[in-house]
């Protein structure tokens, strides 16, 4: 009968030796912690579900630098083997005691995920940025096909007719392409600069990359990678950076698996109940 009522119970309620426990609950905060961090009673707390002998105590925390965290104190107290209810004499016994942070509390904010902060820009020389395998950015060339250098022999007309001036008043004289390939090639998207230097592999074999047409299509591209730090610039087809679309992580860089947990079976500081 008594295992039917616990089953309907929906309403958390305590049970009274447990919330008159306050002195108890504090000699026991007392015990691990220094008499000067701790504050006055703050009250009780029952949570639904963890049962009417469960009980946890809070005490204010007078610790400099955690203002707004308090002591959570939770006692628990042992039902009476002759039917429902606890008994003025059930024993209290001392389940946890930890430092919490109340709803004014200083605490550290949301973690992050190490990918989800990565910024444009902050490839350093030397560093990886992984692809993952399912990147939306990105699909087998089989599946979607490459940017063709030329469509067909139409489009190689127009771009000969662009290159001419036809259409335009003045365009680029041979000259004028080898300074502005000089330049590029010499300059933070060329092969030379210390983020290349340091990459895995080069822009030539990186999908992120976008071809460019005409007379500078053998040499140079466009990164279109949001991770990279070239983002959106000219880069020479031998230069390379960390955000390379097939890096791979080595072995020894790759999260470490946690150790199976360990369980003390020699010390035994428990209460029992």
């Amino acid at each position: 009968m008594w295992v039917k009522m616990w089953s309907v119970i929906t309403t958390p309620y305590a049970d009274a030796t447990a919330v008159a426990a306050v002195d108890e609950a504090r000699a026991a905060l007392l015990s691990d912690v220094p008499a000067g961090d701790v504050g006055e009673h703050l009250g009780h707390v029952v949570e639904k579900g963890a049962g009417p002998g469960v009980v946890t105590h809070l005490f204010a925390c007078t610790r400099k630098g955690y203002a707004g965290w308090h002591w959570s104190v939770t006692l628990v107290t042992v039902p009476s083997l002759d039917g429902p209810g606890f008994g003025v004499d059930a024993p209290v016994t001392v389940n946890e005691v930890v430092l919490v942070p109340g709803d004014a509390a200083i605490v550290a904010p949301a973690w992050v995920p190490y990918r989800e902060r990565i910024k444009p820009g902050d490839l350093s020389p030397g560093d990886l940025l992984p692809v993952e395998d399912d990147d939306a950015r990105l699909v087998p060339t089989y599946a979607f096909g490459d940017d063709p250098l030329d469509a067909d022999e139409k489009a190689q007309v127009r771009e000969v007719a662009k290159d001419l001036g036809l259409g335009r008043v003045r365009t680029l004289s041979v000259s004028g392409f080898d300074a502005a390939a000089e330049r590029w090639y010499a300059g933070d998207g060329g092969p030379e600069a210390p983020l290349a230097q340091a990459a895995p592999d080069q822009c030539h074999s990186c999908g992120f990359l976008v071809r460019l047409t005409g007379h500078l299509a053998t040499s140079f591209g466009v990164c279109a990678n949001g991770d990279a730090n070239d983002d959106g610039k000219v880069v020479s087809l031998n230069h390379g950076c960390g955000a390379h679309s097939e890096v791979r992580l080595a072995k020894k860089h790759e999260p470490q698996p946690l150790p199976d947990p360990v369980f003390d079976t020699i010390s035994d500081d428990a209460e029992a109940f």
